[in-house]
């Protein structure tokens, strides 16, 4: 007997889940690090101010002077109150992890809200890859195999939409994380990096995502980040519907942009067919894929037929060459697999 692909949550973790969301997506307080503490300090003349005490993406302890004592004190308290808020969060969110809630490592979460309070996602940059497939579980309730994950990867499909141009490069924002990020040279040194890693032996890193115009593989500019980009075949369809979600960390929350469930999955089943050779990430590929599709096939009748008709047709032919990966991922899931069988015989190619 196969074994089922993923595993409902209980209703009141979902519950506990979407209150963090709603609250998260109102516009709770987001730090890039830890919400850490406020201190009185004394200087040389005896006069006493605050600092904020925290640690970073990288889990360097610092401290923030925010002012004199007596003239600060207005600006210390509504900081306060902002780390209580999240704290106060902190205990559901452990819980929630705890019982199997997908969550980002502390340096993930410091990169991605980093990205945040520079309003990235907001302007309509979208993670994809495995930690956008942790949310999406996660928004979905349900438990599945853990991502592990050192990449972050983050795209737009255009310009985004910053009213003005930001001050600071793509670079400069990954480095407010408190990591010190540095550009990977590409093979080729002639051509600028799209790629950007914790400096030393760390292979935590963040690619830097747009749309290929055809089905070449290259790199263009991004002008509003200051940065470049890996252009891939058909990203476009995958951050052509996007979403609003929460991402988890033992140390906070923050909102970030994500594909929708359906089109991740159909582009994962794609990509998986694009690599060379029956790789692990191809596997991952069709795992998470089909993981998504079960849990759309049972809870969202519809949803993959509709992902599969808006599908670029200089895609469809992969997407056939991948059905016989998925009808052995989704032998435990018939209603999932009805679904999926039913939307590619309503294509031509």
């Amino acid at each position: 007997m196969s074994t089922p692909l993923f595993h409902s949550v209980p209703p009141a973790l979902s519950t506990l889940y979407g209150t963090i969301d709603g609250h998260v997506k109102s516009g709770a307080p987001v730090f890039a690090g830890t919400p850490g503490s406020i201190s009185v300090r004394s200087n040389q003349h005896g006069r006493q101010y605050y600092v904020h005490r925290y640690y970073d993406g990288a889990g360097t302890q610092r401290e923030k002077y925010l002012g004199l004592v007596g003239e600060a004190d207005e600006g210390v308290e509504a900081l306060r109150g902002r780390i209580n808020e999240t704290k106060a969060l902190l205990r559901d969110i452990r819980l929630l992890i705890r019982e199997g809630f997908q969550a980002a490592d502390s340096q993930t979460y410091a990169t991605l809200a980093a990205l945040h309070l520079h309003g990235l996602f907001q302007a309509g940059a979208t993670l994809v890859g495995s930690h956008a497939f942790g949310i999406l579980l996660n928004q979905m309730g349900v438990r599945a195999a853990a991502y592990a994950t050192e990449d972050v990867d983050v795209a737009r499909r255009e310009e985004l939409a910053f009213e003005k141009y930001p001050e600071s490069s793509f670079l400069e924002m990954l480095r407010d994380s408190g990591i010190h990020f540095v550009e990977v040279p590409q093979l080729d040194i002639r051509k600028p990096s799209s790629s950007f890693k914790r400096q030393g032996k760390s292979r935590f890193h963040v690619d830097l995502l747009v749309p290929s115009r055809d089905a070449s593989i290259g790199i263009a500019e991004v002008p509003e980040l200051k940065a470049h980009a890996t252009t891939l075949p058909f990203l476009a369809y995958l951050l052509g519907e996007t979403t609003m979600a929460t991402l988890l960390c033992s140390e906070g929350a923050c909102p970030v942009r994500v594909p929708v469930a359906e089109r991740f999955a159909i582009h994962k089943l794609v990509v998986s067919q694009l690599r060379t050779g029956r790789d692990a990430k191809s596997d991952k590929d069709i795992h998470q894929a089909s993981v998504l599709l079960a849990v759309l096939g049972e809870r969202f009748p519809g949803a993959v037929e509709s992902a599969v008709a808006e599908l670029p047709a200089s895609a469809l032919r992969y997407l056939k060459r991948a059905k016989p990966a998925v009808d052995e991922a989704l032998a435990a899931s018939p209603r999932a697999l009805a679904e999926f069988e039913d939307a590619l015989a309503n294509i031509k190619l």
